[in-house]
């Protein structure tokens, strides 16, 4: 098969496109003709080595991806092959991720796509499973307002939809300018944070996805309710300085969330909610930027260097 590939971490030029022995399916496996890849952020930081070093001779990197089961391995039904799905976290613990024409993962990583886009497939997976965990971890959201920070990016986007979805009395979102307030469109209330008296328009809310928690603490303390959860999933910024007697004082739960190390329940949570957000058709899709596998190198740039909208790769 041909898929790209990199045998030592560093810039996007050490990605090379070429042949590479395509993976059988194992026991609980099942082995995934891609259609479409979806590009995070964490795919070029694994490729930097920023969150770990190479574990195998080459990785084929990719977490997210939406084809068509086309062979299965020992203990998974053969019912599977044939089926339309979107994967998440191929490539963790695993050399084979998505930006490649075939996958193979445990069964359990493929999950039913119906009859949506194998684009809206590769756009799940880590953007909309991350979201649903930091908007539901604490328990419904019905009837809450939720402010998603950063609503023109992908986990925000997704975030805002889900919330919706969820029975959000509102959703209130912040973006950096007038491109990214129309990305956000989703929201009830649009907030540029860049502007005076943000935290006046936002007003109280009960919940918050936060995806700078540095820049933005001083903000979510003045916005947040009483009892209010905080719940950041970027780690861009080193350190945040939290003053604790504002928390205290508001009995606030300020909580953390990597998704490929939840618990398993957790994560069998979201990827439940995702997938009837998706039945239901609450999910939409950015702004696609394209490129074929052959520039997967230069769809690694394109996220690195803040595109606005989702990047994906034909595979």
């Amino acid at each position: 098969m041909i898929a790209a590939r990199y045998s030592q971490t560093g810039g996007s030029d050490v990605l090379e496109v070429g042949e590479v022995p395509t993976p059988q399916p194992g026991p609980g496996e099942v082995l995934v003709r891609l259609a479409v890849a979806g590009v995070n952020p964490t795919d070029w930081k694994f490729r930097a080595g920023a969150t770990g070093s190479l574990n195998f001779d080459f990785q084929v990197p990719g977490q997210d991806g939406a084809g068509v089961i086309e062979a299965v391995g020992e203990g998974v039904a053969k019912a599977w092959k044939g089926e339309r799905v979107w994967v998440y976290l191929a490539a963790w613990q695993s050399q084979w991720g998505t930006a490649a024409e075939y996958t193979v993962v445990p069964v359990e990583k493929a999950v039913p796509l119906g009859d949506a886009s194998f684009e809206l497939g590769a756009s799940l997976g880590v953007p909309a499973l991350t979201a649903y965990h930091c908007l539901f971890s604490d328990g419904p959201i019905e009837g809450q307002r939720v402010l998603v920070h950063g609503g023109a990016g992908a986990v925000g986007h997704a975030a805002i939809e889900l919330a919706r979805w969820g029975g959000a009395s509102e959703v209130v979102t912040t973006v950096s300018s007038p491109e990214k307030a129309e990305l956000a469109g989703a929201a009830d209330v649009i907030v540029n944070y860049r502007q005076d008296g943000a935290a006046e328009k936002i007003g109280k809310v009960d919940r918050i996805v936060e995806v700078a928690l540095g820049p933005n603490l001083a903000l979510d303390l003045e916005v947040a309710n009483p009892y209010a959860t905080i719940m950041t999933y970027a780690a861009d910024q080193p350190s945040a300085e939290v003053p604790i007697r504002a928390a205290m004082s508001a009995n606030l739960s300020l909580r953390f969330m990597l998704l490929y190390t939840i618990p398993e329940p957790a994560l069998h949570d979201a990827i439940g909610g995702v997938s009837k957000a998706v039945e239901a058709g609450a999910l939409t899709l950015l702004p696609l930027h394209r490129f074929p596998l052959a520039e997967t190198g230069a769809a690694h740039d394109a996220v690195e260097n803040g595109a606005v909208g989702k990047v994906v790769i034909d595979t």
